[in-house]
């Protein structure tokens, strides 16, 4: 689930990833689809080839013409709503979006993404506990491990800091089990960024609020300098923007989405949906 305004996960959240991508010859594709229009499957494989490479208006008239030829397939409806949030440069949430996604819904009411980005719109509508319970009821109905469940987790919890709304209790009732730990982000690669320590959530605990202020934006400018040494890595591109989010700082939030996109370019389309579940706008 890549997310234009909250993942929230991860991001985008949550993408399901229910359509397969084939091949990576998009004339090749685009070919086949237009050679069987009402087949499917070949318009949802070519649009979901043109999302991965930032292409969204595209992808959006090849899954336009899939949902045409098969309008019972929940997860060419969703990803029709995914790539109408990401061909939007300044709606986080299209009105043409969440109608694919209660499109989506309403053949397959389980359909992770669909579910993701409708609670992104309540959130969006200032919902925010209605949003959260959301993405928690989804989080619940997650298979252990599925790729979008980290970047579920930590859309909650950042709604949740920013609205001041405490889901501690919640989300550890719903903690993957040792048996089943949960997989890396599908939508940010790569490894994962500690959080803090027992120790340092004591010693925050004991500050002042303006002290606290203090030691976020000490942390942020020490994550600011590991990616001007590292900016390969994604993950801590994501932690930086949600950071400057949770401050408050939505230009600085913007520019770090910029900055991470010009040193990644083949990464774009992530990067977008990662800032897209936030809320933050392009430049």
């Amino acid at each position: 689930m890549r997310q234009k305004s909250t993942e929230s996960a991860a991001p985008p959240i949550a993408k399901a990833g229910s359509i397969p991508t084939q091949g990576n010859d998009i004339d090749l594709l685009q070919a086949r689809a237009q050679a069987s229009p009402g087949d499917a499957n070949n318009w949802a494989t070519l649009g979901d080839a043109l999302f991965a490479k930032g292409r969204f208006d595209e992808a959006i008239v090849a899954l336009e013409k899939g949902s045409v030829a098969a309008p019972d397939r929940a997860d060419i409806w969703s990803a029709l709503g995914e790539a109408r949030v990401m061909a939007s440069p300044r709606d986080p949430m299209p009105s043409a979006a969440l109608t694919a996604f209660r499109k989506a819904l309403t053949i397959d009411p389980k359909d992770p993404r669909s579910r993701y980005f409708t609670a992104v719109a309540r959130d969006l509508r200032g919902e925010h506990q209605g949003a959260i319970d959301d993405w928690l009821a989804l989080l619940k109905d997650t298979p252990p491990g599925a790729t979008w469940e980290n970047d579920l987790r930590r859309t909650i919890t950042q709604v949740a800091k920013i609205n001041k709304i405490d889901v501690t209790e919640k989300l550890a009732a719903l903690a993957p089990t040792s048996n089943h730990p949960a997989m890396p982000s599908g939508l940010i690669g790569g490894a994962a960024i500690p959080g803090p320590s027992a120790e340092q959530i004591r010693a925050a605990a004991a500050l002042t609020p303006s002290q606290q202020d203090s030691m976020a934006q000490q942390m942020v400018s020490q994550l600011e300098g590991k990616l001007r040494a590292n900016p390969g890595n994604l993950d801590g591109w994501v932690m930086l923007m949600r950071s400057r989010k949770t401050l408050g700082e939505e230009a600085k939030a913007s520019r770090a989405l910029a900055d991470a996109i010009a040193a990644n370019p083949a990464a774009a389309a992530r990067l977008q949906s990662e800032a897209a579940a936030l809320g933050i706008a392009k430049l």
